[in-house]
C-alpha cells in the first residue's frame, strides 16, 4: 500500500520523505489556505516546490465546477510538472472532465466520493485514482472503512484500473483498517503515519536491551 501525505505544509513533507516511506502528495485549497497560499501564481509555485520534494504522484484541485473551466485549469495544473495527478469533484461535470483527460492522456483523482455508484461511475470515466472519503461517512455515523472494502471488491471483481485511495483519514487505526480491506492508497496527516511506529512493546523491549548492555559494560568495567 502506497502513503500519501494530505498537506501543503513544506515541513511535513519534508520530514515524511526523509522517513523514507513516502510515495506522493495530496492537496486541496483549504490545506493551500491553511499555509497562508493563496492566489494562482503563489499555489502554482507551491505545487513545483512539493514536486520537487517528493518522487511521487501529486494532486492538485480545480476549484472551477463547469466543464469548460475544469478543463482549462486541468490541463494547466498538469503541464506545471510531470508529476501532477488533477483532483476532479465527484459531480456530473466532473466525470464528463475525468472523460475527456483520459483522452488527452492526462492523469485524475476523482476526490469527494462517498458511495460505490459514484466509485463506478469515475473508473469507468478513467479516472487514475478515487478517493473515498472515511472520516467524513464515520462523523456522520456510516461505515467510511466498509465503503473502501466495496469499491476494492468491485474493482477487483470487474478488472478496473482505478487505484482506491483512501482519504479524510484520521488516526493510525484508519489506516490499518483500509490496509486491511486492500485500499491501493492511504492518504493522511503526517502523524497518523508516524502513529504506526509506536507499539509499548517496542519501547519497554528497547529499554530493556539498553538496561541490559548497560549492566554487561557495568560488569566488564568491574573485571578489570
Amino acid at each position: 500500500m502506497k502513503f500519501f501525505i494530505d498537506t501543503a505544509n513544506i515541513e511535513q513533507i519534508k520530514e515524511a520523505q526523509d522517513l523514507g516511506v513516502l510515495d506522493g502528495v495530496t492537496t486541496n485549497p483549504s490545506l493551500m489556505a491553511k499555509e497562508g497560499i493563496t492566489g494562482r501564481e503563489n499555489i502554482e509555485a507551491h505545487y513545483k516546490k512539493i514536486c520537487d520534494i517528493v518522487d511521487g504522484d501529486v494532486s492538485a484541485e480545480v476549484i472551477s465546477t463547469d466543464f469548460d473551466g475544469m478543463m482549462e485549469e486541468a490541463e494547466h495544473l498538469a503541464a506545471l510538472h510531470p508529476q501532477i495527478v488533477v483532483k476532479i469533484p465527484m459531480i456530473k461535470e466532473g466525470v464528463k472532465v475525468i472523460k475527456k483527460l483520459k483522452e488527452k492522456g492526462i492523469r485524475t483523482n476523482c476526490t469527494l466520493v462517498f458511495s460505490p455508484g459514484q466509485a463506478l461511475l469515475a473508473a469507468k470515466a478513467g479516472a487514475t485514482y478515487v478517493s473515498p472519503f472515511i472520516g467524513r461517512l464515520d462523523d456522520i455515523s456510516s461505515d467510511g472503512v466498509k465503503l473502501v472494502q466495496q469499491i476494492v471488491d468491485m474493482y477487483n471483481y470487474y478488472g478496473f484500473d482505478t487505484q482506491v485511495l483512501a482519504a479524510s483519514i484520521r488516526h493510525t487505526q484508519h489506516i490499518i483498517q483500509v490496509m486491511e480491506v486492500g485500499a491501493d492508497v492511504a492518504t493522511c496527516p503526517l502523524q497518523p503515519i508516524l502513529g504506526l511506529l509506536k507499539h509499548p512493546l517496542t519501547d519497554s523491549g528497547l529499554e530493556k536491551f539498553l538496561a541490559d548492555h548497560r549492566k554487561a559494560g557495568e560488569k566488564v568495567g568491574a573485571a578489570k
